[in-house]
C-alpha cells in the first residue's frame, strides 16, 4: 500500500514509475482471462523489489485492459480501442508528471499492446516531458536451456507453454491443466506458407478465430511450474536491469529547457 508521501519520496529521489499493463481476454479453456495482467503485475512488483536499494520506484496498480481485437467476440474478452488506450496512457502519464516523477516504464504482459505503447511513450515525451519507455516482459531473453524447452518455439504465442508455465509458478490454483490442449500450431504454419506468420515482420490483422478453435496458439500440455519459476526469475533479472537503465536515462531536453525557463 503506497501513500502520497511515499510517492513524493520517489519523486525527490528521481525515481521511476512502473505501470503494469495487461489485458482481459480469453486464454483458452485452462487459463484465466486475467493471465496477461497477472504476469505484468508480478514482474513489475518483483523488479521493483529487486532494485529497492538502488532505485526509488512506484509500482502502480495494473491496467487490466489492453488492445485485444484479435480476441474480440470470444467470451471473457474486454478490449480497449487504440484511441482509448492511448488516451488512458496519456492520463496516467499526466498524473505521474503531476506527482513530480519524470521517468516512466510500462511493464507490459499482453502481445497486442507493444505497438501502441511505443506510440504512447513518444506522445508522453512530447506532451508531458516524460522519459517514457515500454517493455514487453514475455519477450525478454531466456537462457538457451529454457528457450529450448518450448517445443513449439516462436509459435508459442497465446496460452501455450510460456504463459501456462509462468502461471503455474505464480498462481497454480488459477490453472486447469486437465483442460490444456495443443492448438493453433498447424494453422499458423499453414498461414506462414501462404503469406507470412502473423507474428513476423509483415503485419497481418489476424484473429484467433482464423487459427484456433480453443483460443490456444501453442502447446500448454508441456507446461511446467519449475520451468516457469526459472523463466520468471531470469526475466525479472533482465527487467531489473532495464529499470536501472531507465533511472539513469537523461530527461528529455524539452523538459530540462522548460524548467530552466521557469527558473529564469
Amino acid at each position: 500500500m503506497v501513500r502520497s508521501q511515499e510517492v513524493a519520496a520517489v519523486a525527490a529521489r528521481s525515481g521511476v514509475a512502473l505501470v503494469p499493463v495487461g489485458a482481459t481476454e480469453q486464454h483458452g479453456p485452462h487459463l484465466p482471462v486475467t493471465t496477461d495482467t497477472a504476469i505484468a503485475e508480478a514482474f513489475a512488483a518483483a523488479a521493483g523489489a529487486q532494485v529497492v536499494d538502488e532505485v526509488a520506484t512506484w509500482v502502480l496498480p495494473a491496467l487490466p485492459f489492453g488492445f485485444s481485437p484479435e480476441h474480440a467476440g470470444r467470451p471473457g474478452t474486454i478490449g480497449l480501442s487504440a484511441e482509448t488506450l492511448l488516451a488512458i496512457t496519456d492520463d496516467i502519464g499526466r498524473g505521474i508528471a503531476a506527482s513530480g516523477i519524470r521517468r516512466l516504464l510500462f511493464v507490459n504482459g499482453h502481445g497486442g499492446n507493444p505497438e501502441l505503447l511505443h506510440v504512447a511513450c513518444r506522445q508522453l515525451r512530447e506532451r508531458r516531458g516524460l522519459a517514457a519507455f515500454a517493455v514487453h516482459v514475455p519477450g525478454l531473453p531466456l537462457p538457451a536451456e529454457l528457450a529450448d524447452g518450448v517445443t513449439t518455439g516462436d509459435l508459442d504465442a497465446h496460452a501455450g507453454h510460456y504463459e501456462t508455465s509462468v502461471l503455474l509458478a505464480l498462481d497454480p490454483a488459477s490453472v486447469n491443466m486437465d483442460a490444456a490442449r495443443i492448438d493453433g500450431v498447424a494453422e499458423v504454419t499453414a498461414a506462414a506458407a501462404s503469406l507470412t506468420r502473423p507474428f513476423g515482420a509483415v503485419s497481418v490483422p489476424w484473429h484467433v478465430d482464423d487459427l484456433s478453435r480453443s483460443g490456444v496458439i501453442g502447446d500448454p500440455t508441456t507446461a511446467d511450474a519449475a520451468w516457469g519459476h526459472r523463466a520468471f526469475a531470469a526475466q525479472v533479472d533482465a527487467l531489473a536491469d532495464i529499470v536501472r537503465a531507465v533511472a539513469a536515462h537523461p530527461l528529455p531536453p524539452e523538459w530540462v529547457h522548460s524548467r530552466r525557463g521557469d527558473a529564469e
